[in-house]
């Protein structure tokens, strides 16, 4: 269950950093580079939230699981994660219409 658990964190915070990283391009104005680091942001949110599932399907089967505090750890990190995304789409629109007003 360990193993499961720290997957979950480390894409989840591999997500985040990468959402991150698209708004430091997008700050720069390299918006390509922005929609690329986005891209592997979504794609490390996907492979967390597939673990995710996973659990959640065990315990729907009756297979439950011991309260874990880390568990609820890896869920927080999972779901900052997933609002910076979100938070960061939006900035980076936000940034790409400044400039095409310009």
């Amino acid at each position: 269950m360990e193993e499961v658990v720290f997957n979950i964190i480390m894409h989840a915070g591999d997500a985040r950093s990468y959402a991150f990283e698209a708004l430091r391009y997008a700050r720069e104005q390299k918006f390509e580079a922005a929609a690329a680091s986005m891209s592997q942001a979504k794609t490390k949110l996907i492979d967390a939230h597939h673990i995710q599932t996973q659990l959640l399907q065990q315990e729907a089967e009756g297979k439950k699981q011991e309260f874990s505090l880390l568990l609820v750890h890896a869920q927080d990190h999972l779901m900052t994660a997933m609002l910076a995304k979100d938070l960061i789409e939006e900035v980076i629109s936000l940034l790409e219409m400044q400039v095409r007003q310009k």
